[in-house]
């Protein structure tokens, strides 16, 4: 065994002698053949020259250059020093750089590169014979001898870290191509709506009745309030106040009022039965229809079809171009119609009652000239005075149901299926839908008396205005579409600009108007 690991011990000695004095040779042959090397008893270099006269002369600026304090010396190529590190004559580490932008070429720092070992493995022939074990062997003398392994050596290494980017310095392409959305470029989602009502204007003696349907607001911009036994007319933009009529007798009261389309006749329901029509231009009353038995506590006008609902649950339409204005009858409720309303487009109209039903009518009538409703809606538990059909779907319906229904319901009427249903948590007592969004607005009683904007279709709550102090008893809407008038128990009624359009979208808005009144017109 002494002598076997003796004669290993030996070879291994004459390999690695073979291979340092391998490894000598080519390095001192590749320094002789290197260019930047210093050439033993050679005159000195033309630039090392210059940089010894300034020694020997005079210590001073030379009489040609002027030094100006804080300005760059213009020097020419030929007095400039060369940026370059001869190896071997320094130790140091620190790199004479170009001072001059524009110079010609850029010399790199060889002190941190091993260049002998990377010239012997570049000329180094491949030993692909060579057993694992042997290569483990001579890493293990390469790490003893060298200090680090010979075959990881780096050929080229860039030394140095990269500067940080100056402050304030901001990259364009990353700018340009970023994923983010900067502030600026975001768009708002949502629009501001005022919580607070833009005017509160006095209602005294109103009557608190639920099923009563007491202001309507008109095309030609005049809001009509029914206060007790009197009629007044506010026109919203003078601000004057008109009282148009007054009962006579002491115990009768205005239950309903109602807008023609035009806004220049308005019919009132009272509770003596009658159905008045008033021109209020003239200020005066035109006819007096009289058909019904009980009060009338709702109007609904199709062109010159005024349709009016009773305490009794019949339904009358009044034909007020002819003498004989009674012209249909609806019967379908077997309490009070709190709630009517025509389609937009004529074809059918809704009526709430107070039996928990809504029933939605055809304009045409049925066999025998009994007319029959094409739906019945059945699935509200408490009375429905809150009607309102879509103004852009026109098979859409929304009601409203009571203190013990307080659900909002989306009907296709065409099929008679709910489309959503939403739990107001309180009784609703109106629903507007916007012109100018696709939302709605409801006004409820106990215990917030507030009213709630929904989004449509997903009737998501957007927002409550809060103000009044008794339960809201109607709601209706300025021609325009951007403000809401509230009427409620606490004697106030107040607007709310809860519609209002940007000035680009009104703009838009108006220029669309204009065009189909043009169309309409040449037609």
């Amino acid at each position: 065994m002494g002598k076997g690991s003796g004669r290993v011990a030996s070879r291994a000695t004459e390999t690695h002698s073979i291979l340092m004095a391998q490894f000598l040779f080519e390095s001192d042959l590749h320094g002789l053949l290197k260019l930047d090397a210093p050439i033993p008893n050679a005159p000195p270099a033309r630039w090392q020259r210059k940089a010894k006269e300034p020694a020997v002369g005079n210590t001073g600026p030379s009489p040609d250059v002027t030094l100006t304090p804080m300005k760059p010396v213009n020097r020419s190529h030929s007095t400039s020093k060369t940026p370059s590190k001869t190896p071997g004559k320094s130790g140091s580490k620190a790199q004479n750089t170009p001072n001059k932008t524009g110079g010609d070429r850029y010399i790199p720092n060889r002190s941190a590169m091993q260049m002998d070992v990377a010239n012997f493995l570049l000329t180094k022939e491949d030993s692909s014979d060579e057993t694992p074990t042997k290569k483990e062997h001579q890493k293990a003398w390469a790490m003893n001898l060298n200090g680090f392994d010979v075959e990881e050596a780096k050929i080229l290494r860039l030394s140095g870290k990269p500067q940080n980017a100056p402050e304030g310095y901001q990259n364009n392409l990353k700018v340009l191509y970023s994923q983010k959305n900067t502030p600026g470029s975001t768009r708002k989602t949502g629009r501001y709506i005022a919580s607070m009502s833009d005017r509160i204007l006095d209602a005294p003696d109103i009557r608190n009745d639920y099923y009563l349907n007491l202001i309507d607001w008109s095309s030609l911009n005049f809001l009509a309030v029914a206060l007790d036994k009197t009629v007044y007319l506010w026109n919203y933009d003078s601000r004057e106040i008109i009282q148009l009529m007054q009962m006579e007798h002491p115990d009768d009261y205005i239950s309903s009022v109602s807008w023609i389309k035009e806004g220049n006749y308005l019919a009132i329901g009272t509770s003596n039965a009658e159905v008045q029509l008033w021109d209020i231009q003239q200020k005066k009353r035109l006819r007096n229809m009289i058909s019904h038995s009980s009060r009338v506590s709702s109007l609904s006008w199709n062109n010159y079809i005024l349709s009016s609902g009773s305490r009794t649950g019949h339904i009358h339409h009044h034909d007020v171009r002819v003498a004989e204005h009674h012209v249909a009858t609806l019967a379908g409720h077997t309490q009070e119609v709190c709630g009517l309303k025509w389609a937009p487009d004529g074809r059918y109209i809704a009526s709430g009652g107070n039996d928990n039903l809504v029933n939605i009518w055809p304009n045409t009538q049925g066999d025998n000239g009994r007319p029959c409703p094409v739906q019945t809606l059945t699935q509200h538990q408490g009375a429905v005075k809150a009607v309102a059909w879509s103004p852009w779907q026109s098979n859409v319906l929304a009601t409203g149901g009571g203190t013990s229904d307080r659900h909002i319901r989306i009907w296709n009427i065409c099929s008679g299926t709910c489309l959503n249903t939403v739990d107001a948590q309180s009784q609703v007592c109106a629903i507007l839908w916007s012109t100018n969004y696709k939302e709605l607005v409801s006004g409820h009683g106990f215990a917030q008396n507030q009213l709630v904007l929904w989004k449509y279709p997903t009737m998501s709550k957007i927002t409550e205005l809060k103000g009044h102090t008794a339960r809201v008893l109607s709601l209706t809407m300025s021609p325009d579409g951007s403000t809401v008038a509230s009427a409620a128990a606490d004697e106030t009624l107040r607007l709310w600009r809860c519609f209002e359009l940007d000035p680009s979208q009104k703009k838009e808005k108006e220029s669309n108007t204009k065009s189909s009144i043009i169309h309409q017109g040449i037609r």
